[in-house]
C-alpha cells in the first residue's frame, strides 16, 4: 500500500479547545467523527487505520480529527459531554469551510455523528455509521455483572495504561481486534499509550458509558446506513440492530467479523467498504443552482461569490474597489436577501448554492 499524506491543521472550539484535524484524498466531502483512541499522525499509514483511510480517501476529502484531549489536539478538564464532542465536530467543520458533506461515525462517534445530522439536517447529505451504538453500557439495563465490569474499566485503564508493561492495554486490544496479527497487536497497544494520557482516557470511557441518544435518533433526516459486526467483542451486535431501528429509513448492513476494527485481512473490510462506496454514490450531494437566489443583483452576486471564498470585508473592499464601510452595507443587505442574520450563516447556503467554487481572479 503507498504511504499517504496529509494536511494538519488547527481550529479552536467555543470554549477555547484547540482541535487537530487532517486531510486526505480528493472528492466530495466525507468527515469521520472522533472516536476513543485517534492519533492523526499516528494512525495515518497504520496496520489497523491506514487501510481505512487509504480506502475511504480515494473517491473522497476526508476529513478526520483528534477528539478533544486525544492525539494532537489540546489536553483538557472540561467535561466530557455529548455537547462538548458534537461541538468539536462544529468546529472542525466550519474551520474546513464545509458547507454540506457526508458524516461517518464509528464506535463511539456514532451517538456524536446522529447528535450533529439532527441539530443540522442542512448540513449532512448521509450518515453512515459502523460498530456504533446510541446508548452506553451504564444505559443498557445492564445486570449486575455488566454494571460491576463497565465500573472497573476506568480504573483498570487509570492504573494499568501509564505502565510500561503491555499487559493492561493487551485486555482492551483483544476487545478491539481479537482477530489481529501480532503487528496489528502491537500497533494498537502502542496507539493505546500514544492516544491520551491514563487519566483522561478513563474519563472517556466513564464519558462513553453515559451516552444517549436515542431521542435523538427520530430526527435524522438524511439517508443512513449502519453496519456492524455479528461477532463485535466491544459493542454487540444488538446494538447496531437498536441504532438502526431508531432512525427512520436506515438500512442496516450486518458483516461477518468478530473485530470491532475491520482488519484489511478479512473479507468484512472489504464488504464495508464496498457498501459505504455505494451508498455514498447512491446519496451524492448535488449543489443547487445559484440562480435560486433571484433577488440578488449582479454586484451582490459578486460579494457573495467572495463570501463563499471565505474573504473578510477589508479583503472583499480590495477586490471590488470599495470602501469597507460600503462592503459592510452590501453585505447585511446580503443576509437580509437571504434570509440569514450571521456571516457563517451566509456562507453556508453561499456554498450549498454552488458559490465559492470557481478560482477568484489575482
Amino acid at each position: 500500500m503507498a504511504r499517504l499524506s496529509q494536511s494538519i491543521r488547527f481550529c479552536t472550539t467555543g470554549d477555547g479547545t484547540r482541535i487537530a484535524f487532517g486531510t486526505t484524498g480528493q472528492g466530495p466531502a466525507l468527515v469521520r467523527a472522533a472516536h476513543f483512541l485517534t492519533h492523526l499522525d499516528f494512525d495515518l499509514n497504520s496496520p489497523v487505520w491506514g487501510p481505512w483511510i487509504a480506502g475511504l480517501s480515494r473517491a473522497h476529502t476526508l476529513v478526520r480529527y483528534d477528539g478533544r484531549g486525544c492525539g494532537l489536539s489540546d489536553a483538557t478538564d472540561t467535561p466530557l459531554t455529548l455537547d462538548a464532542w458534537v461541538s468539536d465536530l462544529e468546529a472542525v467543520v466550519d474551520a474546513a469551510g464545509l458547507a454540506r458533506f457526508a458524516l461517518l461515525g464509528c464506535s463511539q462517534g456514532a451517538a456524536i455523528s446522529l447528535a450533529y445530522a439532527a441539530r443540522h439536517p442542512e448540513r449532512v447529505n448521509a450518515l453512515v455509521m459502523l460498530g456504533g451504538y446510541a446508548r452506553g453500557p451504564l444505559r443498557r439495563h445492564p445486570t449486575p455483572e455488566q454494571l460491576k465490569q463497565a465500573r472497573l474499566m476506568p480504573d483498570l485503564i487509570e492504573i494499568g495504561w501509564g505502565q510500561d508493561n503491555p499487559a493492561f492495554r493487551q485486555v482492551f486490544t483483544s476487545l478491539f481486534i481479537p482477530g489481529g496479527s501480532p503487528e496489528q497487536v502491537n500497533w494498537f497497544n502502542e496507539l493505546e499509550r500514544l492516544s491520551c494520557p491514563p487519566a483522561h482516557a478513563a474519563r472517556t470511557v466513564a464519558a462513553f458509558g453515559q451516552l444517549d441518544v436515542c431521542a435523538l435518533a427520530a430526527q435524522v433526516a438524511c439517508p443512513t446506513l449502519v453496519m456492524h459486526a455479528r461477532g463485535d467483542a466491544r459493542v454487540p451486535f444488538e446494538e447496531g440492530r437498536h441504532l438502526a431501528s431508531l432512525i427512520p429509513g436506515a438500512r442496516f448492513v450486518p458483516l461477518d467479523s468478530r473485530n470491532h476494527v475491520l482488519l484489511q485481512e478479512e473479507p468484512a473490510f472489504a464488504h464495508g467498504l464496498a457498501e459505504i462506496d455505494a451508498f455514498l454514490q447512491a446519496h451524492p450531494h448535488v449543489a443547487a443552482s445559484p440562480g435560486q437566489f433571484p433577488s440578488l443583483t449582479p454586484g451582490e452576486r459578486e460579494l457573495l461569490e467572495l463570501l463563499a471564498h471565505g474573504l473578510d470585508n477589508l479583503q472583499i473592499a480590495a477586490h471590488l474597489g470599495l470602501s469597507e464601510k460600503t462592503v459592510r452595507n452590501k453585505v447585511s443587505a446580503v443576509y437580509t436577501k437571504l434570509d440569514v442574520s450571521t456571516r457563517a450563516q451566509a456562507i453556508v447556503r453561499a456554498r450549498d448554492a454552488g458559490f465559492g467554487q470557481a478560482e477568484l481572479p489575482r
